[in-house]
């Protein structure tokens, strides 16, 4: 036993109060602005988006048919290079059987599925096309461990971006078996397209992230609907605090560097009110990934998994459904035929910006923001007892 403990150093831990986007209100300004000044534009990695909101790269959430529509409404779909799409011609037929089996057999039949089947370079060049010929953003994403393999691949294809993503990512990285580590900043040095990576949670690996070269760094680890890492790994920061301070760690490296590197909020995410929130904390754009999948197109049929769902060794997250609601279109852009936030993402984000007197997503940035635990229940009685609103 000797040695194995620093008995000089202490064991006593304080605790940091940390916030999510349920827990938090924004501030009206003595200003407000006509709608029709309201600019939701952002610049990211070079994609010019009119709507500040990419579509997580999950498979009930994105494949080409998806990243080309919302491509249509200035939105990014990110398709997952290791997912059906890429290991399977018929991507239909999987995604059917995914969403027909039942809850006992879910797990070991995601395992099969992503198991048996290996990523194939053709699928992988042929997804790519399929969306730049239909004229919308290619954005891809791939574990670190693939990254290597398929980030040249998808470049050569025709790729926009490239997402270097996993539940959590470090730019230090130890291991004794050398190909499973990537190294970034090397990695975006040699990549002839932009970078970005995810996902992270704290201001000090926020900014570590930064000095590799990425353009974008994804913010959230833990919250997203289907996803159960906090409850078999125990490991997360709630949003509101997480992007807070990623949004810190961008500021500070902007004024050291001159170089303005945009942090995404990734997860937690469920109406609209949770996206003008994580803007308003900071972010410059959200990922989502459950509203999408609320969609009559999306791939789930009306269910959702997420990326870490079938690991061999430890599935960390639940096929959960989610029903179909609406159309991309309604969920997007509107009309919205609900008052819950489900819809009309567009035109949620403007109307707040126009009432918070935020021209632009930066000005949407600096928004007063108060600790609220009553938000969700302050006078709301009647719409909880009835199932109504804010609690269908």
């Amino acid at each position: 036993m000797k040695g194995q403990y620093n008995m000089t150093s202490s064991l006593k831990k304080e605790f940091k109060r940390a916030y999510g986007l349920n827990e938090i209100a924004l501030v009206p300004s003595e200003a407000t602005l006509d709608i029709d000044i309201v600019d939701t534009s952002v610049k990211i990695a070079g994609l010019k988006m009119q709507i500040p909101i990419f579509a997580s790269a999950m498979d009930s959430v994105v494949s080409p048919k998806i990243a080309i529509e919302l491509g249509k409404y200035g939105a990014v779909g990110v398709l997952n290079l290791e997912g059906v799409q890429t290991r399977y011609e018929d991507a239909e037929v999987v995604l059917e059987r995914i969403s027909s089996v039942n809850k006992a057999d879910y797990v070991p039949l995601m395992q099969k599925i992503y198991k048996e089947n290996e990523v194939k370079d053709e699928l992988v060049i042929k997804r790519i096309k399929e969306i730049k010929d239909a004229g919308a953003p290619v954005v891809v994403s791939a574990t670190p461990q693939s990254a290597d393999r398929l980030g040249p691949i998808a470049a050569e294809a025709g790729a926009d971006v490239f997402v270097v993503q996993s539940t959590v990512v470090s730019p230090k990285f130890k291991t004794t078996d050398e190909k499973r580590k990537l190294d970034l900043k090397a990695f975006c040095k040699s990549m002839p397209i932009p970078v970005m990576v995810g996902n992270s949670t704290t201001y000090d690996v926020t900014k570590a992230l930064m000095e590799t070269g990425v353009q974008a760094v994804f913010i959230g680890i833990g919250p997203g609907a289907a996803c159960t890492t906090r409850g078999v790994l125990g490991i997360g920061v709630p949003m509101a605090t997480s992007i807070v301070d990623a949004a810190a760690a961008r500021d500070e490296y902007f004024q050291e560097t001159g170089i303005y590197v945009s942090i995404v909020a990734d997860g937690g995410i469920v109406n609209s009110g949770d996206i003008c929130k994580a803007l308003a904390c900071g972010a410059d754009a959200v990922m989502i990934g459950s509203p999408i999948a609320k969609s009559f197109e999306a791939p789930g049929r009306g269910f959702h998994w997420g990326m870490a769902t079938p690991n061999a060794v430890l599935p960390r997250g639940a096929r959960i459904e989610v029903g179909q609601v609406a159309s991309l279109k309604e969920i997007m852009v509107g009309p919205s035929n609900s008052d819950d936030g489900s819809q009309n993402f567009l035109g949620a984000i403007q109307t707040a910006m126009a009432t918070l007197g935020a021209q632009y997503i930066r000005d949407l940035n600096k928004t007063e923001i108060v600790v609220a635990p009553s938000l969700l229940t302050e006078g709301k009685i009647y719409q909880k007892a009835q199932s109504l609103g804010m609690y269908k």
